[in-house]
C-alpha cells in the first residue's frame, strides 16, 4: 500500500468531527513533506478541512449540511503537544461540566505549567492560567477538581454550601488511589484548598492517617474564611474554617 492510500485509510478510521495533526498519523518525520501534499489533495476533494497550520478535521455531514467539530474537540489540539497532554480547561467552563453552575463561559481558561496558551479564533476564545503542577493525562481531572475547591467562593450562580455538597458527593465516588492523588496535589495548592478538602474528607469519615498530610501542612493559627458553618459542614472547626 502506497503512502497516499495509507493516509486515506487512517483518516477514514477517524470519526467525523475528529481534529488531527501530523502526530496523530502513523508516519515518520521524514514523510511529513509528502504527507502535506497528500493532505492538500484531500482538502481539495473536501474529505478533510484545515483548521490551522498543521491541524485538520473531518467535517461532520448532516441532513442540514456540514458541521465543524464540537467545542471540546476544537479545544483539544491546544491541550496536547507531541501527543502528550500539557494543559486542561478550567474556570467556569469546567465548573459547568462538573455540575457546579448553570452559567456558560464566553471565554474559557486553559491551565498549563509549561506553556502559556491563549486562543482568539472566531467563537473559540481562551485565556491562559498557570497550573499548580505539571499537567499529565493522569492528573488533569484531579487538578480541575482542586481548582473548583480553590475558586469555590467565585463560582457563579451558586453558593459555597451547594458546591460543597456536590463536590463531597463526587469524592464519595472516588477510590482510594484517586483520593490519595487528590491529597498529593492538594499539597501544592493554597491553604484554603487543603483545609476544605481535609474538612470534606473528615466529614466523609476518612481516617486521620489519610487526612494527616493536609492537616500538618496548615498553620494552626491560620483562619480559612469560606463562609461555612458547622451546619453546612460539621467538621469545619477541626480545620479552622469559618
Amino acid at each position: 500500500m502506497n503512502l497516499s492510500a495509507q493516509i486515506q485509510k487512517q483518516i477514514g478510521l477517524f470519526p467525523e468531527g475528529k481534529i488531527f495533526g501530523y502526530t496523530d498519523l502513523d508516519i515518520s518525520r521524514e514523510e511529513y513533506q509528502s504527507v502535506a501534499k497528500i493532505l492538500e489533495r484531500l482538502q481539495g476533494r473536501g474529505v478533510i478541512k484545515k483548521m490551522s497550520n498543521g491541524v485538520f478535521y473531518k467535517p461532520v455531514q448532516t441532513a442540514f449540511g456540514e458541521l465543524k467539530p464540537d467545542y471540546n474537540e476544537q479545544l483539544r489540539p491546544f491541550l496536547f503537544e507531541n501527543g502528550k497532554r500539557i494543559a486542561y480547561v478550567t474556570g467556569t467552563y469546567l465548573y459547568n461540566q462538573l455540575g457546579l453552575t448553570t452559567q456558560l463561559a464566553v471565554r474559557v481558561k486553559i491551565a498549563s505549567r509549561s506553556k502559556r496558551i491563549t486562543i482568539s479564533r472566531g467563537a473559540l476564545k481562551a485565556d491562559a492560567v498557570k497550573s499548580y503542577a505539571e499537567v499529565t493525562e493522569s492528573n488533569y481531572t484531579v487538578l480541575g477538581f482542586l481548582d473548583a475547591l480553590k475558586d469555590i467562593r467565585k463560582i457563579p450562580d451558586t453558593t459555597v454550601q451547594n458546591s460543597v455538597k456536590i463536590l463531597s458527593a463526587k469524592i464519595t465516588e472516588m477510590d482510594e488511589k484517586e483520593i490519595a492523588r487528590l491529597i498529593k496535589y492538594a499539597l501544592l495548592y493554597p491553604p484554603r484548598v487543603r483545609a476544605l478538602l481535609g474538612a470534606i474528607l473528615d466529614n466523609l469519615g476518612k481516617s486521620d492517617n489519610i487526612t494527616a498530610p493536609l492537616l500538618n501542612s496548615i498553620n494552626p493559627l491560620t483562619k480559612i474564611e469560606l463562609g461555612l458553618s458547622k451546619s453546612d459542614l460539621p467538621t469545619v472547626e477541626n480545620w479552622n474554617i469559618v
